[in-house]
């Protein structure tokens, strides 16, 4: 692919440095806080991290904040990322700017790929640990193969977005059905471990540290190939036939682009359920600060939405002083989600269609 436009690498770094560092911040924010008194916000919180940094927790201590808080952390960073910028991709890569991978169905495919060899991992040995994310990755991969198959035989204009959302809406449908009936075999228990699953749940305490840095290393090499593809993916946005004019491999592109971008994002859906909506919100609001070129949107949307689906949990984490309990994050982010999404679907409804 050729040149696009002129980004200077300086501006890249800065970018990705601010929004990294916004990361930080609300992952040391998510550290400081939680259901238990120990931290807050203030000098105690800070002199909590200070203090790990050192090596002088106490062993309660080193239980909350290590076992307890630090896989939230991580994995509400890796799925933030996963889900970011796998909703720039499929905004590009399908020149629409409401589709998003809770939307379109990927999640719900996922999350009964996964949700199938969960209960029958109960049963095997050694198959959850494994067996999730590929089942994981297999049910959005189904998911992607009818929406790509319906966009195929739709007529370009207006109509195929709505057209391609309301396949979206049949596909959570259907996977939902099908997550339903498994609920309705299984025992009280595991029926009880999937609903909370669906909610989307950050709740990954006592993750082995193994499993943690291949999440981070599967998802880290998904976005670095993404990455890879920016400058197609800013062609791929004008349309395929200008993309074809400008030297881009259309079929390719497209391919490569939505296979790795379902895997970071069957990967935390694997671990976390269903977490909705992150990938409409953050590179909307990533492309209103930034701009629309992928070679700046995809780290920013990364650490962007990483600090979103963190700070995220932090509220829903907060609302134990208020109800007695921690909420799943996908009922938050469903909540700030639906607005943002029926505010873009009526101003898509105002326009004669494409980006505009």
């Amino acid at each position: 692919m050729k040149k696009s436009g002129v980004v200077s690498l300086g501006r890249i770094v800065v970018v990705a440095a601010a929004a990294c560092a916004l990361w930080l911040v609300c992952a040391a924010v998510a550290l400081m806080v939680g259901s238990t008194q120990l931290g807050g916000l203030g000098p105690e919180g800070l002199e909590l991290l200070w203090r790990w940094l050192g090596g002088e927790l106490t062993q309660t201590e080193e239980a909350i904040l290590v076992q307890a808080r630090l896989p939230r952390v991580v994995f509400a960073g890796l799925a933030g990322a996963a889900l970011a910028v796998g909703g720039a991709v499929f905004q590009a890569v399908l020149r629409n700017p409401l589709a998003d991978p809770y939307i379109l169905g990927i999640s719900g495919g996922a999350a009964l790929g996964g949700t199938l060899v969960l209960v029958l991992g109960t049963f095997t040995v050694g198959v959850v640990a494994l067996g999730t994310p590929v089942g994981a990755f297999l049910g959005a991969m189904a998911a992607l193969a009818v929406i790509f198959g319906v966009e195929r035989w739709t007529p370009p204009g207006r109509a195929s977005t709505y057209v391609l959302l309301l396949t979206g809406v049949i596909v959570n449908a259907f996977a939902a059905s099908l997550i339903m009936f498994v609920q309705s075999v299984v025992t009280a228990r595991q029926a009880q471990e999937i609903l909370f699953y669906l909610m989307g749940s950050l709740a990954v305490e006592g993750t082995p540290g193994t499993t943690m840095w291949l999440v981070a290393v599967v998802t880290g090499l998904c976005l670095a190939v993404i990455y890879r593809y920016a400058v197609d993916l800013n062609a791929l946005s004008l349309g395929d036939e200008e993309a074809a004019y400008l030297g881009v491999e259309v079929t390719s592109v497209r391919r490569v682009t939505v296979v790795v971008s379902s895997l970071a994002v069957a990967v935390a859906v694997a671990f976390t359920g269903i977490i909705g909506f992150v990938g409409l919100v953050v590179p909307h609001a990533i492309r209103l600060l930034v701009g629309p070129d992928h070679r700046v949107l995809i780290p920013a949307c990364a650490f962007g939405g990483a600090a979103f689906l963190t700070t995220a949990d932090v509220l829903a984490r907060g609302g134990f002083g208020l109800i007695g309990t921690t909420l799943p994050v996908g009922v938050l982010t469903s909540m700030i989600g639906a607005p943002v999404f029926l505010y873009f679907l009526w101003r898509s409804l105002k326009r004669s269609g494409g980006w505009g």
